[in-house]
């Protein structure tokens, strides 16, 4: 029930693939523009903490994705972002790479300019003009995926792009995979751990990962709570991928998970902003 099946790329070629559209986009000037998006920065580590009387949803405006393809036909990108705001999702979080996704810089900007909540440029950072347009185009958060770094695929190491962050105001998710990349983490300054459902190398998407690593970290699953054990409680953390029904959000909670980032099932959905409330309120 837990697992999905997509592609067999076991040798890591699929994430080498995405760093490559990464850097062809970037070669393209994707992410080159003149102007700066001036804004009050948001915490979206502070607005994960402070929800109390809901799920923390970061709902994800995408319109395609590698694995699905085409997942929704363009509609206004303002438009989505306001009715998931209005569901009750804490935060957003913005595709916009281009050459996988569909994505754009442009979406986070217009949406920066429709919606008062944390916004998080999803990408696939690996270089200094990735993150100053992070900050220009109005994000308060960038991701960063711990195996590229891990196999030296980036420009720079770990460190220096989360420094280069925390210089231009924003904060960091770290994603990780499995436990190894879990514990070099919770080491790191980033400010959030994503733990992705999805092995990048192989495309399989499993939610028991998230289970998995957080169970090893001492969390029962037995405690019904979603209250994290001392050892998670340093670092928010955060679930990405598979996450599509109110089951899933109930099971993930069991072992500390502090909120969901939930895509393709939104944007698949006939009514964002009814699918949105219904995962806010599981």
């Amino acid at each position: 029930m837990m697992k999905e099946m997509a592609g067999k790329e076991e040798d890591g070629s699929y994430l080498r693939r995405l760093v490559g559209a990464a850097r062809d986009s970037i070669s393209r000037g994707h992410y080159r523009f003149d102007f700066t998006m001036h804004h009050r920065m948001m915490s979206l580590s502070d607005a994960i903490r402070s929800c109390k009387d809901r799920n923390a949803i970061i709902a994800e405006v995408k319109f395609a994705s590698p694995s699905m393809g085409r997942i929704r036909e363009y509609t206004s990108p303002q438009m989505i972002a306001r009715e998931m705001v209005e569901a009750g999702a804490i935060a957003l979080s913005v595709l916009t790479q281009p050459n996988q996704f569909h994505g754009s810089i442009e979406y986070l900007m217009n949406i920066r300019v429709a919606v008062d909540v944390p916004l998080l440029m999803k990408d696939i950072i690996i270089s200094r003009e990735q993150v100053d347009a992070a900050y220009r185009a109005g994000a308060d958060c960038i991701l960063l995926i711990s195996s590229i770094y891990r196999e030296g695929l980036a420009d720079h190491t770990l460190e220096q792009v989360i420094g280069m962050a925390h210089d231009r105001g924003l904060e960091v998710i770290l994603e990780v995979h499995d436990r190894e990349e879990f514990d070099h983490a919770m080491g790191t300054d980033a400010d959030i751990i994503g733990i992705n459902n999805r092995d990048l190398r192989s495309m399989r998407v499993d939610l028991s990962t998230t289970a998995e690593i957080l169970g090893a970290r001492g969390v029962s699953s037995s405690s019904g709570s979603g209250s994290s054990s001392s050892s998670n409680s340093s670092k928010t953390i955060i679930s990405e991928s598979g996450i599509s029904s109110a089951e899933h959000i109930r099971y993930l909670k069991r072992y500390g998970v502090h909120a969901f980032l939930i895509g393709t099932s939104i944007m698949a959905s006939d009514n964002i902003k009814n699918k949105v409330r219904e995962l806010v309120m599981a």
